[in-house]
């Protein structure tokens, strides 16, 4: 047997890859399992998106070799999204990238600053793919600890007491993934400061500002924040587009030229009729978030019910796709989903696969019909 790189010792198989397979064989073998575990929208993306791609087959360049750098105009929409919804001004050439998903994009910038043996602060409770990309190029994940009694913001007392000459990026994600935590009107300034202070790249990761949330946010928003920072953004939640793999990071040119580096390497551009129905996605009004928002009230509400059905607790102000359910005391997170899968055929998310701290909660996703949520409350009643 040929042996595999080391680097593939540093990391597990995701969490939902492998655990639904678990689902896959349950549902196969005949039971009625309700999935409430991963956010994969079930809704359809806007009508004129769908209409955009099928046109764009008539294009003569739709199956040609794409700019790595994507179609002009489609910088053009996502600099102009950002203008209209966070008030940030970008320049459309040099300080967009559209990427295939942002999760790429958390490779792409770890390939393009970090070294074997630099640091990363990475939020615990977060995304997985944070520390598991960390590794994967041979930096060293610093986890810092994000709790209920600080709303899950940073600690920036305690990070200031650590050794930071190390620590070269940091991985932020407000509107917080799980736990649907919103950034108070200080933290994105903080972390600017912070970044400035100790020379250190901060990456906020900011897919869920649309999803029920009057007041999106964005890190680039806070004066002097581009030279410090970046930010990752994507249709998947906003326009229900999360298969077609479409999202951007913007910041200065700098910084953008470097992650180009590393992407033009590594594919060959984004689908011409993707990037077609990209550009009408980010033109919807704010009709298209007002329907989507209503679907997913109704939905959280019902959530909110088969929570205290099962003993739960929850924040009614967190905003997101998520509902971030604390359990009963002493009760372990993955015992308690793997019971609940068991008893009532219903499959969430436990808390500890984004890290220790989530350890004594449970997540819910949105990304089901209200028929399944009431099933679902109906068994466990």
């Amino acid at each position: 047997m040929i042996e595999v790189a080391n680097r593939l010792h540093t990391v597990e198989e995701y969490y939902f890859s492998k655990k639904l397979r678990e689902v896959g064989l349950l549902i196969a073998s005949g039971k009625p399992i309700i999935s409430l575990g991963i956010g994969s929208p079930d809704l359809q993306p806007p009508q004129k998106v769908l209409d955009a791609i099928l046109e764009s087959f008539k294009d003569a360049n739709a199956h040609k070799y794409q700019s790595y750098q994507g179609l002009p105009e489609l910088r053009e929409a996502m600099a102009s999204f950002y203008k209209a919804h966070f008030s940030v001004n970008l320049s459309a050439h040099t300080e967009v990238l559209p990427l295939m998903g942002s999760k790429e994009g958390i490779m792409h910038i770890s390939m393009a600053y970090l070294n074997e043996g630099d640091e990363v602060l990475i939020p615990n409770p977060g995304y997985p793919t944070y520390q598991s990309v960390t590794k994967l190029v041979g930096a060293k994940g610093v986890l810092y600890n994000l709790d209920e009694k600080n709303n899950w913001l940073p600690d920036f007392d305690a990070l200031e007491k650590q050794d930071l000459t190390k620590v070269k990026l940091m991985w932020v994600n407000y509107p917080h993934m799980p736990t649907g935590a919103q950034p108070d009107k200080y933290v994105f300034e903080n972390l600017v400061s912070f970044a400035k202070r100790h020379n250190i790249l901060v990456v906020n990761d900011n897919p869920y500002s649309f999803i029920l949330n009057d007041s999106p946010k964005s890190i680039l928003s806070v004066e002097g924040a581009k030279d410090v920072c970046l930010e990752l953004n994507s249709l998947s939640k906003t326009f229900n587009m999360a298969g077609w793999r479409v999202g951007m990071v913007v910041g200065n040119s700098e910084h953008i030229k470097n992650i180009l580096k590393v992407k033009s390497n590594m594919d060959s551009g984004m689908f011409y009729g993707i990037q077609k129905g990209a550009i009408e996605a980010l033109k919807c009004s704010s009709m298209w978030f007002a329907t989507l928002n209503n679907v997913y009230k109704q939905r959280r509400d019902l959530i909110w019910k088969l929570a205290d059905a099962l003993n739960c607790t929850y924040d009614r102000n967190a905003i997101g796709m998520f509902v971030w359910a604390k359990l009963p005391p002493q009760v372990k997170s993955e015992e308690f989903i793997d019971l609940v899968l068991k008893d009532n055929h219903i499959f969430i998310t436990p808390g500890t696969i984004f890290g220790s701290q989530g350890e004594g909660y449970v997540r819910f996703s949105l990304c089901s019909s209200t028929d399944n949520i009431e099933e679902a409350i109906a068994r466990v009643k």
